[in-house]
């Protein structure tokens, strides 16, 4: 664990204000997926939820979305040498100054108080982590996303990294997604620390940040004096309070897992597979010639254009373009490519792709269920777009070794998928890549995140490289 005193100097927040935080990818959950959702908001003393996560209550209050709110300790050893009030006294104090925060953020009565002693949940594990399952449990049944709010597991703080264990522990094996708010990390780590390049940014509406302070203004033991004497010194000061009037808050986001550990959902259905996406697809196209809007839709086109603009080079030899559906991005990347094979499961949607695709001499198209289908020839270009979630991981493993094997030295794979939680699936986009970079260890030309996608590119080895 990290050792530090809160009157340390501590990092300034304009070095971290210099150092890409305001770059980091949005959450990927947008307001009614957010409404949708049901949160269990875990504190280890009353104020964190503020400082953490104030924004973010604010925001799913307005949405409607449900909330449950457990407070573990009253934060009653925050002034251990005070000699004008008890630790009582201080446990009263804090407690309604944290009711008083809530009600600001629009969540008074949401809360229960769970009473244990501050700085001693690490020796509390065991009946926390009971806790926050039966909690957890309850709330998401009988049916509903559940995503857990907690403190940062590697924060520093004794009572934040067991709650945000506990918290993890929790949500890895029912599946639930998992926000991690750090407190007490921005004091002391800064912008060299690894840890908060792979978080993600919830930025804040005016009146969101408003709350947000109003509720904090509650927390007057901790950010004023409890007294002018010794012992009742201001806890937080303006330089760390600081950290947390940015227009963001940050988080470390773990996406929910449907199939947590290759388990049955909560109705006993097993994911789906590749042998399911010919049946699945087959009958989405049946029923609607455009069911993703790829012809009308903005967000489609400007996708397809960021792709494009993502491929290293300006002309291919021979290219490969996995999941092609009815042939949207296929025909534009005809023009980069002197020969192009697109396949996809969905006989149906390859009917389309077909007479979309007749104009262009180079270019074929073939119904093949990857990965047990694979098309012979070598390649300089592999896309993958929207695809890799449609496998199982162990598919996904062999999807991408047929890949290693089909590629010329040097050639380009392109991925590009949805970051938002893929229902009926195992996997989701942010997993998908993170299982190329690992299985294929190439490195990356080019990323570019955004909330609602990723995009990706992966240079082959201009020598072949045996797999890992």
């Amino acid at each position: 664990m990290v050792t530090f005193l809160h009157t340390d100097e501590g990092t300034d927040e304009s070095a971290w204000a210099g150092g890409g935080l305001a770059v980091l990818p949005e959450l990927p959950l947008g307001p009614q997926e957010l409404a949708a959702m049901k949160f269990l908001v875990l504190v280890a003393h009353p104020d964190d939820e503020t400082l953490g996560a104030g924004g973010l209550l604010a925001r799913l209050q307005t949405l409607g979305a449900e909330v449950e709110v457990l407070l573990f300790t009253a934060g009653e050893a925050s002034h251990p040498a005070s000699t004008t009030v008890s630790r009582e006294e201080l446990t009263a104090i804090r407690l309604a100054e944290f009711a008083a925060a809530l009600e600001s953020l629009g969540l008074k009565d949401r809360w229960r108080y769970h009473g244990l002693p501050d700085s001693g949940l690490a020796e509390h594990a065991e009946a926390i982590t009971r806790c926050v399952s039966e909690a957890a449990a309850g709330l998401a049944a009988p049916a509903g996303r559940l995503a857990i709010v907690a403190p940062y597991r590697a924060d520093g703080h004794g009572d934040h990294e067991a709650l945000g264990a506990a918290a993890a522990s929790v949500a890895a094996d029912g599946g639930y997604a998992l926000l991690e708010y750090p407190i007490w990390y921005w004091h002391w780590a800064g912008p060299g620390h690894s840890d908060w390049q792979s978080w993600v940014r919830l930025p804040l509406e005016p009146g969101e940040e408003s709350l947000k302070a109003q509720a904090l203004q509650e927390h007057t033991s901790q950010t004023r004096p409890l007294s002018p004497h010794p012992g009742d010194e201001v806890l937080l000061d303006e330089s760390f309070l600081r950290h947390f009037s940015r227009p963001f808050e940050t988080f470390a986001w773990t996406a929910p897992q449907e199939f947590p550990a290759g388990k049955q959902d909560a109705a006993g259905k097993a994911p789906h597979t590749s042998k399911d996406a010919r049946r699945i697809f087959d009958g989405v196209h049946s029923r609607e010639p455009d069911p993703w809007h790829y012809t009308t839709s903005w967000y489609e086109r400007r996708k397809r254009a960021l792709t494009l603009a993502a491929l290293p080079a300006e002309h291919y030899a021979s290219g490969l373009e996995l999941g092609c559906s009815i042939g949207m991005l296929t025909a534009d990347l005809a023009a980069r490519c002197t020969n192009l094979l697109a396949v996809d499961a969905s006989g149906a949607a390859l009917e389309q792709a077909a007479e979309r695709l007749a104009p262009f001499p180079g270019v074929a198209a073939r119904q093949l269920t990857l990965p047990g289908e694979w098309p012979d020839g070598s390649y300089d270009l592999v896309v993958m777009s929207e695809v890799g979630y449609y496998l199982a991981a162990d598919e996904l493993d062999v999807l991408l070794e047929r890949i290693r094997e089909s590629v010329v030295p040097g050639a380009a794979l392109v991925l590009c998928h949805w970051r938002h939680p893929i229902s009926g699936w195992a996997l989701d986009g942010e997993r998908v890549h993170t299982r190329a970079r690992d299985r294929l260890a190439w490195p990356t030309a080019g990323l570019y995140r955004e909330r609602d996608f990723l995009l990706e590119t992966l240079i082959a080895p201009n020598a072949s490289v045996p797999a890992p």
